[in-house]
């Protein structure tokens, strides 16, 4: 074979615009988009004769549940099998305790507070009380008798 040679006036030049109006902008913004080309696919129409390719059992089969008119079958049925909702184990409480569903404050009393003697201008952190026994050391929530009087 032999080489072909390209001279510049054979081959095609584009010019590219330089500079946009306003209309050719708003004419891009979205108002003429659509969906791409076979991306809007009619769904087959079954049951409607064995001429329109979907007749008969419509791809279904003979028998069976999900051959029957209505929902078909349930979600989570494994056939027989224990479903995995009910095989996993049982989780009580707030996810099962997990530390998610903890709430991210810890209430402790005031009086608690004035008896704990803090020095003045001292900062009252989770870790003060920590260090002076007001609350769990895990930072969890305890049980607070109510010392308001009535």
């Amino acid at each position: 074979m032999a080489a072909t040679s390209f001279s510049p006036s054979s081959i095609a030049t584009v010019a590219v615009a330089t500079s946009f109006s306003p209309s050719s902008i708003a004419h891009n913004l979205g108002d003429n988009l659509g969906p791409q080309p076979g991306s809007r696919n009619k769904g087959k129409r079954k049951g409607r004769g064995h001429v329109a390719g979907q007749g008969g059992s419509c791809g279904f089969g003979m028998r069976g549940q999900k051959s029957r008119s209505g929902p078909g079958v349930c979600k989570g049925c494994e056939g027989g099998q224990m479903p995995l909702y009910r095989r996993i184990p049982n989780l009580r409480g707030i996810a099962g305790g997990m530390r998610a569903g903890l709430p991210k404050y810890v209430p402790v009393n005031l009086k608690d507070i004035e008896a704990a003697r803090f020095k003045e201008g001292e900062d009252v952190s989770l870790e003060s009380l920590k260090e002076k026994g007001l609350i769990n050391p895990l930072g969890r929530e305890r049980t607070l008798p109510l010392k308001a009087k009535l």
